[in-house]
């Protein structure tokens, strides 16, 4: 929790307006505002403006996602563009090994689809996509802040046709953000963010998975990290840019709290 008597600046400024500060912060950056009219009025202002924006783009909350911005469509166009990399990589040692082609062309054919990969991964590749998409986002990180809780949960359970909760991290130093819709890879798909003091954002993704009940799977992906389970026909994945041994007891927090059941197994 940050000292109430450190200096007010712009992100406690911006945190007012969002209502993201705590009752001691709060009452801090109030006096400071009483203390000084003009910021005061600038604060007043960019808080009618960002109620305006809400009232004027929440019809758009409803509204179908386009099919290019699917999360299984990105993703697929990653895993092409990677095979693309691999096979201009290999076609320049065809050059030099007179037989390594055909080599090759049998190891690229072994290569997992998205089709035979195991349900759990699919879900994490779609968890970690929608990450690094999001998580470094400065003004828009979520579409429902974390002061519309009950909105946001109710909404996102009636997309998901599966009833979903926020899980609380507080003891492990993360606090909710809000959360956001997104397009799953056969419906909608879920994604809660939550952030701590030093900056570092975590996520929930959650959609309808096929498959039987997992136990925790590990994905890392460059410096993301994910753990992953399949229960009651929902696929969970958290994600973070921590390490592995850091994130497990967070997902292990989230998985008892929703009250899902994957074995406790901790290998990947």
């Amino acid at each position: 929790m940050r000292d109430v008597r450190a200096p007010i600046g712009e992100d406690d400024l911006q945190a007012f307006i969002d209502q993201r500060l705590d009752e001691p912060r709060r009452a801090a950056v109030e006096a400071y505002l009483a203390e000084h009219p003009e910021i005061a009025a600038r604060v007043e202002a960019e808080g009618r403006q960002r109620d305006l924006l809400r009232e004027l783009l929440q019809p758009k909350f409803d509204e179908p996602i386009p099919a290019h911005l699917r999360i299984d469509t990105l993703a697929a166009a990653r895993r092409e563009r990677r095979r693309g990399r691999w096979q201009t990589a290999a076609a320049a040692c065809v050059m030099f090994v007179v037989g390594a082609g055909s080599g090759w062309f049998g190891a690229m054919q072994a290569r997992p689809t998205a089709q035979s990969r195991p349900m759990p991964m699919v879900v994490a590749d779609q968890a970690t996509l929608a990450y690094s998409t999001f998580a470094s986002e400065v003004m828009h990180p979520v579409e429902v802040r974390a002061t519309e809780q009950a909105h946001l949960m109710t909404w996102l359970s009636k997309r998901l046709g599966h009833p979903i909760s926020a899980p609380d991290l507080s003891g492990h130093g993360y606090r909710l953000m809000g959360g956001r819709l997104l397009p799953g890879g056969s419906g909608a798909a879920a994604q809660l963010m939550y952030d701590d003091d030093h900056g570092s954002r975590l996520t929930l993704f959650v959609e309808a998975a096929n498959g039987d009940t997992t136990a925790f799977r590990f994905a890392q992906d460059g410096d993301m990290a994910t753990f992953v389970w399949i229960d009651k026909g929902m696929g969970f994945a958290v994600t973070a840019k921590t390490p592995r041994d850091a994130l497990l007891p967070i997902a292990e927090a989230v998985y008892r709290q929703l009250d899902t059941a994957p074995p406790p197994a901790r290998g990947s």
